[in-house]
């Protein structure tokens, strides 16, 4: 296992006051450096905005920068564990990093409320998943309003390129019976990695497919490559891209050749569109003022969302789990676990959360909306 660098393997420790010992430790894992670092900081920078004091518990959280790389995320959950004795973990950033942490997770018996997009972290249920919570949407569910859109837009042929990792290999295995149920064709599949610098290759053969619509599996920064290379290379029809990409800073990157991009997220990022009756919309526009007021307006990001709805998932469930246990002990990590997976109509930023025993999401169709953007922001599409 390749040793550390003090960049790469960041260690910093929030407390509610300067070396006071906490009663409570919440270990975090984000990928603030590397390739899906526009994904990870405002993962890392939410933390900052989680409660010092949960029902009379002081908290500590442990942040811990896994470089956008799944081994580093291995050495960082074990310190974690092993060194910190956290009573709960959030995070990582990325699904290859939250795969390769699952097996210490479940034999340290930690609960973890994971931020990644795959539903492979939470589904199909067994003994090792069932420790892990997950608040970003089911891609079964952003793919179900995708296609919806799709239909109604009167699109036939769909293109698909994804990330040659198990993000990209998910959404295809959701996406591709689905969008053959709700009868598309899929007429070209293409993979990428994250750290490639063209895909020429890939729009090439999508372009010479001739698709009605093309959908892109990625996250962050590297989701903009195939779509700028689909307009450079004059392609016609409408561009799809996943919840991965719900951030700003997608635009920045994007500029122009992300004009227009269609998208199924979570209701956040266009908080100010929401109906007033929507419950979410002042949970989410909280979230968003406090993020802007301390790291500058525009700042906010869906990824840092989910995060924060971790937070209040952990906020609910940690008071209940105190009345059975002591933090600190393998009995109150037990009972926090419990806590959770029966949270009912939790409230956050990006959508509402019913937990049970099979479904550790909990998200339903209040968690998504169709959005665009449109003159450089996200602007929510009305039905």
């Amino acid at each position: 296992m390749p040793r550390l660098s003090p960049i790469a393997f960041s260690l910093a420790l929030l407390t509610l006051s300067g070396g006071a010992l906490a009663d409570l430790k919440i270990g975090v894992i984000a990928s603030s450096t590397g390739p899906t670092a526009v994904v990870g900081i405002p993962q890392k920078n939410t933390v900052a905005l989680l409660p010092g004091e949960i029902a009379g518990h002081r908290v500590e959280y442990v942040v811990l920068d896994d470089a956008s790389d799944p081994t580093n995320a291995v050495t960082g959950v074990k310190k974690l564990l092993a060194e910190h004795k956290v009573d709960a973990l959030v995070g990582p950033t990325t699904t290859p990093a939250a795969l390769a942490i699952l097996d210490f997770v479940a034999e340290s018996r930690t609960p973890l409320v994971t931020t990644v997009g795959s539903s492979a972290v939470v589904q199909p249920m067994d003994d090792k998943k069932r420790w892990v919570f997950k608040t970003t949407q089911n891609d079964d569910l952003i793919a179900e309003a995708v296609l919806a859109h799709m239909t109604a837009a009167g699109i036939k042929t769909l293109g698909f390129i994804g990330f040659n990792d198990p993000y990209g290999e998910n959404w295809y295995k959701v996406f591709a019976p689905m969008a053959e149920k709700a009868g598309l064709k899929l007429v070209a599949s293409e993979r990428f990695n994250r750290t490639d610098q063209s895909v020429t290759g890939q729009v090439l053969k999508l372009i010479a497919a001739k698709p009605d619509a093309v959908f892109i599996a990625a996250t962050g920064g590297p989701a903009v490559l195939p779509q700028a290379g689909l307009l450079e290379k004059g392609f016609k029809g409408k561009v799809y891209q996943t919840h991965g990409v719900a951030t700003n800073d997608f635009i920045k990157l994007g500029g122009k050749t992300v004009e227009g991009t269609l998208m199924a997220g979570g209701p956040m990022l266009v908080a100010d569109d929401l109906p007033a009756a929507n419950p979410i919309k002042a949970v989410a526009q909280g979230y968003v003022k406090a993020y802007e007021a301390k790291y500058g307006a525009g700042s906010m990001s869906t990824f840092g969302a989910n995060t924060w709805d971790a937070g209040l998932l952990l906020q609910k469930a940690i008071p209940v789990a105190l009345k059975a246990a002591k933090p600190g002990t393998p009995e109150f990590r037990a009972a926090l676990r419990d806590a959770l997976e029966q949270s009912k109509e939790v409230v956050g930023a990006q959508g509402v959360f019913t937990m049970n025993a099979q479904n550790h999401n909990g998200m339903d169709q209040r968690a998504r909306v169709m959005m665009t953007v449109k003159g450089g922001k996200w602007v929510l599409l009305k039905d």
